[in-house]
């Protein structure tokens, strides 16, 4: 469809524009109304020059649009923003390096990066960015370019600025019909669709990055331990489908009630009431980890002989815990500067194939800040905003399933675990 439009960009004040393109479902997706809705916005304008629609439900659609704004600052702006999109410049020319002059503090016009695939001309050559992420800067050293948080970039290095040189490139979108492909992703939030067939996808796609030799990242919240799933937690930990574990203080610290003493904030596991001073079990719980010196220590001790961090110590797998303003003692091995423990975070992501968060929205949110939108992300939770929120901060990938997480654990423990019974 040459020739299409939608605002004029000859308006008054309009002095700088860009010829942008991208492809891809263009309309099912419904990504070119938000393309044209931001630019609006953001106070620019917009034509279409080109629109070819795809015909059949494969086939991909392609626009060509000029986009303007009031000047080149403000239209560095919009550009960056609809690189979320995919949206790249036609002639894009060569990245625009500048050296940062104060530790912690980018030039004014930095590059704000995506979570999405993303590559950076250096001279005459694309460069691909090194483990993407949102709301970065990118750093160039040596030829390579990965993302950097504000916080560590340091004087002298060289960060990308404006929007120059950079292209991004949106996840493949899948139009399989078998049933084992993650069809079931094409909604975002799902409550009402069959629990068994969510959870064969859910263990398809987990054996599948296992025998790729890839890294399944759980991040969890307390409710597994509230809601009596640990058991089958410790099964998915003994069977090699839990790698790595993001969490906070809660998680560990009454999974580690439960194993010694048998409840969970002080709620009787197995008789599902409370118990005589109950309630002190939690900060009795952490003041033995902190006496054996950390949670892999009381292990080795024998202090700690069950639950779901017992399984990952044994086991040999990583966890991360990173604690808030509200916990408790903390237990010995949680991250009590958050700067601290989102590098030991990020530290964790390569390899990672595949991300299941189950009834977590903080730590959610948080790690989906800092993963790429190439890493399947699954949110279970009972709460649905759980994952709306997800996608409201960028994590585009992130699909829901609403449901209890009890429930859902034994159901893939089931799914995943030869033999596994709740008895």
């Amino acid at each position: 469809m040459p020739g299409a439009s939608g605002a004029s960009d000859e308006r008054n004040g309009v002095t700088a524009s860009e010829v942008l393109e991208t492809r891809g479902h263009l309309m099912d997706s419904g990504v070119l109304a938000k393309v044209l809705d931001d630019v609006l916005a953001y106070g620019g304008d917009y034509r279409i020059d080109r629109l070819d629609v795809g015909k059949a439900h494969e086939d991909e659609s392609y626009a060509r649009i000029v986009v303007s704004a009031g000047d080149d600052e403000s239209l560095a702006r919009l550009l960056m923003r609809l690189q979320a999109h995919g949206v790249n410049q036609v002639d894009p020319g060569e990245a625009v390096l500048r050296e940062v002059e104060q530790d912690g503090v980018f030039p004014e016009d930095f590059y704000s990066t995506t979570n999405l695939e993303t590559v950076v001309r250096l001279g005459t050559t694309w460069v691909p960015v090194e483990q993407p992420e949102m709301d970065c800067g990118l750093l160039v050293e040596g030829g390579r370019v990965r993302t950097i948080p504000v916080s560590d970039v340091k004087a002298g290095q060289s960060v990308v600025c404006g929007a120059g040189g950079v292209k991004v490139v949106l996840p493949l979108r899948e139009h399989s019909t078998t049933e084992g492909s993650f069809e079931f992703m094409a909604s975002a939030v799902s409550s009402e669709k069959p629990q068994s067939l969510l959870l064969r996808q859910i263990a398809q796609q987990m054996r599948e990055v296992k025998a790729e030799g890839g890294k399944v990242l759980w991040v969890a919240g307390p409710a597994v331990v509230h809601t009596g799933a640990a058991p089958a937690m410790v099964a998915l930990v003994e069977a090699g489908y839990v790698d790595v574990i993001f969490a906070g203080n809660a998680l560990a610290t009454h999974d580690i009630e439960a194993s010694l003493y048998g409840t969970s904030l002080g709620v009787d596991l197995a008789a599902g009431k409370g118990v005589e001073h109950g309630h002190e079990h939690h900060i009795r719980a952490i003041n033995q980890i902190r006496k054996a010196g950390s949670i892999a220590a009381a292990v080795d001790q024998g202090v700690l002989k069950s639950g779901v961090m017992h399984a990952m110590v044994k086991n040999g797998k990583r966890f991360v815990l990173v604690g808030s303003v509200r916990d408790d003692g903390p237990l010995p091995d949680v991250y009590t500067d958050v700067i601290v423990g989102q590098r030991a975070m990020r530290a964790e992501l390569p390899g990672v194939g595949f991300a299941i968060m189950v009834a977590t929205m903080l730590h959610s949110i948080a790690t989906g800040n800092i993963l790429p939108a190439s890493i399947p992300l699954v949110s279970v939770d009972i709460n649905p905003a759980t994952v709306t929120k997800l996608a409201d901060r960028g994590s585009s990938q992130a699909i829901g399933i609403v449901t209890d997480i009890g429930l859902f654990l034994e159901g893939l423990a089931r799914e995943l675990v030869p033999g596994f019974t709740t008895g």
